[in-house]
């Protein structure tokens, strides 16, 4: 039984009323587990047939499924290949209650670990610009590692205060996420020390953090845009609270919906949503605050090696050549709408292509994991149950099956690792043999 505040249980019952016993019922119940399909490689239908699994849906979210907690997808070689990502149910509400449009330049204000921005990538199909943001440098590492594994190319990922961007970026987002930082109360059931931290901190510390950065997301969305604000806990004061404030202090905002999913209505740990839309300006243009610079394209050069590695690898992507930079020796593939960031704490700019070494290229994970496999010439297709695959993930040679028609006299050179079609990363063929160049970083 958890040792729940008394504030926090008085607070409660004053939101909930009658409800309250049922309310507190609901925590001798199983956790919940959950499950995002990744729609930029698959679909739900596509995934359950593969998987072979019959999983409950969401009500939520038409990509989310439930799962026994006594499974461990996250040691299934289809999420190291970025078919799904492990997410708590009802955390899948804010990304899908933004109106997202291809095309769309999309701020994740508070992004880590990265559930809420793969969901915007995924939406956004790889076009128009996807800039998520962490405070925490070390958590942003993190969400970086996320968005590449979902093969998002789209992204700028930073590490900035609010406010440092809401100074550059006035009015320049079509769409704002703030999944805020919070007192947790909605975690009190995975995480019963929070309890402890929510007696240290509570509601009135987070809420005035929380005013804060909607402030600073309303000041970077552009006439006519949408924000939404969410927090996993249940404080009047940090929910409706926040958004009052908001509403106050920054009259051109407009709350369109306010939503609570309660842990004794449905199968979830809880969450609080809200909808705003800055209202339009008076000509209906839409406008846009001080300008933001784009970032001046010019033709890459010296990456001859890049050309002779594609070439070789028989990769078919067709890139914008004015679009790759070349940063460091480090090759990356620019968003068409990428801004000047000069100033920035940058993470990560761009898709991450690889390393120009003298007169070779050494492609990334992130490279490979954002390929389709049938861009990719030169392939090696395993199937689930290979026990290559884990060796492959565990950055160990592997080599070929003499007995495999399709593996039989591979030419050497670069290869494409793939699990049931599904890029997992690259890898070097010499006589039948594949030096692994699965990232370090990523090992299982």
């Amino acid at each position: 039984m958890i040792d729940f505040p008394q504030k926090f249980l008085d607070e409660i019952r004053t939101l909930l009323g009658d409800e309250y016993d049922a309310f507190i019922k609901s925590y001798d119940k199983p956790m919940n587990y959950g499950l995002r399909v990744n729609t930029l490689k698959t679909t739900p239908q596509q995934y359950l047939a593969l998987t072979g699994e019959n999983l409950r849906p969401v009500d939520w979210n038409e990509l989310g499924f439930y799962y026994d907690g006594s499974q461990k997808y996250t040691k299934n070689p289809l999420y190291h290949a970025g078919l799904y990502y492990i997410q708590e149910p009802s955390a899948m509400r804010p990304a899908h209650l933004l109106p997202i449009e291809e095309g769309d330049v999309v701020l994740d204000m508070c992004a880590a670990p990265g559930g809420k921005s793969t969901a915007l990538g995924a939406r956004l199909k790889n076009t128009g610009l996807l800039v998520s943001n962490d405070v925490s440098a070390s958590r942003a590492k993190a969400l970086l590692k996320n968005i590449e594994f979902f093969g998002i190319k789209n992204s700028l990922v930073l590490s900035e205060y609010p406010k440092k961007l809401a100074d550059i970026f006035s009015e320049y987002f079509d769409k704002v996420l703030i999944d805020a930082p919070c007192s947790g109360e909605g975690m009190f059931r995975k995480k019963p020390s929070m309890t402890a931290n929510w007696e240290k901190f509570g509601p009135e510390y987070f809420g005035e953090i929380q005013r804060d950065i909607l402030l600073n997301g309303a000041d970077m969305l552009k006439p006519g845009g949408y924000m939404v604000y969410s927090t996993c806990t249940f404080s009047g004061y940090e929910d409706e609270g926040s958004v009052e404030h908001l509403l106050k202090n920054r009259p051109e905002m407009e709350c369109l919906t306010m939503e609570r999913l309660w842990p004794h209505q449905v199968d979830g740990e809880g969450h609080f949503c809200a909808l705003l839309k800055k209202k339009d300006t008076a000509d209906g243009s839409g406008g846009h605050g001080r300008a933001v610079s784009q970032y001046h394209f010019t033709e890459p050069k010296g990456i001859e090696a890049f050309d002779d590695f594609l070439k070789s690898a028989e990769i078919k992507e067709v890139f914008d050549r004015k679009r790759l930079v070349v940063q460091r020796d480090s090759l990356y593939y620019f968003p068409e709408h990428m801004p000047e960031i000069k100033g920035l704490h940058v993470i990560r700019n761009g898709w991450y292509l690889g390393e120009l070494k003298k007169k070779r290229f050494e492609p990334s994970g992130a490279f490979a994991r954002a390929l389709d496999m049938s861009q990719c010439g030169h392939i090696l297709n395993l199937r689930l149950g290979d026990v290559r695959v884990v060796k492959y993930l565990k950055c160990e040679t592997i080599e070929c099956d003499p007995q495999n028609p399709d593996e039989q006299n591979l030419e050497n050179g670069w290869y494409v690792v793939c699990v049931e079609g599904y890029p997992l990363g690259f890898g070097k063929m010499t006589s039948q043999t594949l030096k692994n160049k699965y990232p370090v970083g990523w090992r299982w």
